[in-house]
């Protein structure tokens, strides 16, 4: 009995140390699990929020989804002309589709979640250098900054990149807290897939290099570290030794872009600001050592190399970003712990997240990019006829409408010697430049695509006998101006333009709409109204009505017609497609429908 009773004594303090371990690391893994899935979820909402942009996709994003539903041999003939730094993004997305299909939730959708696990890991690394509220703040920091924003709704690669360097930079802090052979190859896996999916990532292993000097690691640490690197180094340079042959890609860079500079300048003085403040946690590696080098280095690069070759775009070095949500989270931490009040705190994230709302609206308008697509498929769709000719000044503009065929499915590409699919390019194959007038001479109606006022694109013999032929033979019938293009109409036979003009002259153009009209209904309706009368049939089912003749020139009428359903109306142009005077003839014809069958 007393051995039994000993027993038991001896026993109870180990069971209620195992338990007092469990219920540490039991606490442990529930803030590890708050700092990483609340700035995770944040990300995601925020990401979900209105992720469709109004139904808009930028020039960028259109030559994603292009490329993503070419096949894989094709996309990698195509990267050995143009875009072979994002050959590997492309694949990716190829097979994203190929496994869920769909639009641009598909396109966008990576990026979101790719973000969301960047927010995860700068949570737990803010967790890991500052403490837990600190770790929290940087996560919730993190995509709130508008850049973040921004390219969590792109379908491009940043936000991949983003994700795989934050988690580079985690692991590189728990190989220095224990440095073993997997966790070094882990970092170094991470990384060059990094780099793989866009070179510039390699500028961040510039930034873990300097973190690692300054905070002073152990020689076999910082020899791992060396090896490492140079394996991610050898891993890359097949890729940027034949992406230096497409250096022309990005010739569009300039000077850096003011606002991107700026931006850049406000971002490295918070950081600097914050980084002054004193870290209560004891880290193998102080936070600002980490923080600072991320958020200042890469960019600071690439501004170093504007001279020689200017390269300085926000969106290469996004995972900067990273160092600033670090080091703001850090420092609203410090101002908190300071302040005995939480009501100037809570003063101060209200006044914050009011101040972000207008830029976070307006980085989910089509306006925010620098093109739409879809507003200019649309347009071209609208302007043109069947049997129209098209043409893109300059001929790079052809991805705007690659990404749906039914934008141009009726005109005919006046410029075009091979598609962008069977030359495997992006924009096609132009004729020579001797033998585009004669191509364009053979049409009478011609849309052409072009960039907004004030762009200067880059000119060859192309566009500039494109420019001459239109200037010399056609006269301007109407402009269609969407974000980052104008689609003009070019006619020989000028009465049509006059005959639209005595319409709107006389003032009878438009009726009051109880709908607004948009230009899908507008140019639906004169398709219709077309094919309503023409000799060889009509489609049945319509909803428009001529209400009134509104001007006559020549053979072509200007007349208004009524939809029913809206209670629009709008000036249309025909002409002798009529034919049969007897034509306009339908039950209960309308006064301008009588009108029109008797002077026709």
């Amino acid at each position: 009995m007393e051995f039994e009773i000993s027993t038991v004594r001896e026993q109870a303090p180990q069971s209620a140390k195992a338990a007092a371990l469990f219920s540490g690391g039991l606490t442990r893994f529930r803030i590890k699990a708050v700092a990483a899935i609340v700035p995770m979820t944040v990300t995601f909402a925020l990401g979900l929020w209105d992720i469709r942009r109004q139904n808009s996709m930028w020039g960028d994003e259109s030559v994603t989804y292009q490329l993503a539903h070419r096949d894989l041999t094709q996309i990698w003939r195509t990267a050995q002309h143009v875009d072979l730094v994002h050959a590997f993004y492309y694949a990716i997305m190829h097979e994203i589709y190929g496994l869920v299909g769909g639009g641009l939730l598909t396109l966008r959708l990576p990026s979101v979640l790719a973000m969301s696990v960047a927010a995860a890991g700068v949570g737990l690394l803010g967790l890991r250098l500052a403490g837990p509220r600190a770790g929290l703040l940087a996560g919730l920091v993190f995509p709130l900054v508008p850049q973040i924003q921004r390219y969590t709704q792109e379908g491009r690669s940043y936000a991949m990149v983003c994700a795989l360097v934050t988690w580079a930079t985690y692991v590189l802090v728990a190989c220095v807290v224990r440095h073993t052979r997997w966790r070094w190859t882990a970092y170094g896996s991470i990384m060059l897939f990094a780099c793989l999916l866009h070179e510039f990532a390699v500028l961040a292993l510039a930034a873990h290099g300097i973190t690692l000097l300054v905070s002073g690691v152990p020689r076999p640490v910082l020899r791992a570290w060396i090896v490492t690197a140079a394996c991610i180094v050898v891993g890359l340079l097949p890729l940027a030794i034949r992406s230096s042959g497409e250096s022309g890609q990005v010739s569009w860079i300039a000077w850096p872009d003011p606002v991107q500079f700026l931006g850049f300048l406000a971002m490295v003085f918070v950081g600097m600001r914050c980084a002054r403040r004193p870290m209560n946690v004891r880290a193998p590696i102080q936070l600002s050592a980490l923080a600072l080098p991320l958020l200042v280095l890469p960019g600071l690069l690439l501004l170093l190399l504007s001279p020689v070759k200017p390269l300085f775009v926000d969106r290469y070095v996004l995972y900067s970003s990273v160092g600033f949500a670090l080091l703001l989270g850090a420092g609203i931490d410090h101002f908190h712990r300071r302040q005995l009040s939480s009501r100037t705190s809570w003063v101060a994230a209200l006044v914050v997240l009011a101040a972000l709302l207008p830029p976070s609206l307006y980085l989910r308008m089509p306006q925010s990019r620098h093109d739409d697509v879809i507003a200019i498929g649309n347009a071209v769709r609208h302007a043109g006829r069947p049997g129209d000719g098209l043409l893109y000044l300059p001929g790079r503009h052809r991805v705007w409408t690659g990404a749906n065929p039914e934008y141009t499915r009726f005109l005919t590409d006046l410029a075009l010697a091979q598609d962008s699919i069977s030359s495997n390019t992006l924009a096609g194959i132009e004729l020579p430049a001797q033998d585009i007038p004669a191509r364009i001479l053979k049409f009478s109606r011609i849309v052409a695509v072009r960039d907004p006022e004030g762009a200067h694109s880059g000119t060859n013999s192309q566009e500039e006998v494109k420019t001459r032929t239109l200037k010399r033979y056609f006269r301007e019938c109407g402009t269609t101006r969407v974000t980052g293009a104008r689609i003009t109409v070019y006619v020989r036979n000028y009465a049509a333009c006059q005959a639209i003009s005595t319409g709107l002259a006389a003032g009878r153009a438009t009726l009051p709409c109880s709908t607004p009209c948009n230009a899908q209904e507008v140019g639906g309706a004169n398709s219709q109204l077309r094919h309503r009368f023409h000799p060889f049939g009509a489609p049945g089912g319509r909803s428009e009505r001529i209400r009134e003749v509104l001007g006559l020139v020549g053979d072509l009428a200007v007349v208004e017609l009524h939809n029913a359903n809206s209670g629009c109306g709008f000036p249309v142009v025909v002409d002798h497609i009529f034919g049969d005077p007897k034509i306009p003839t339908t039950e209960n014809p309308t006064d301008g429908e009588r009108e029109l069958g008797r002077v026709v």
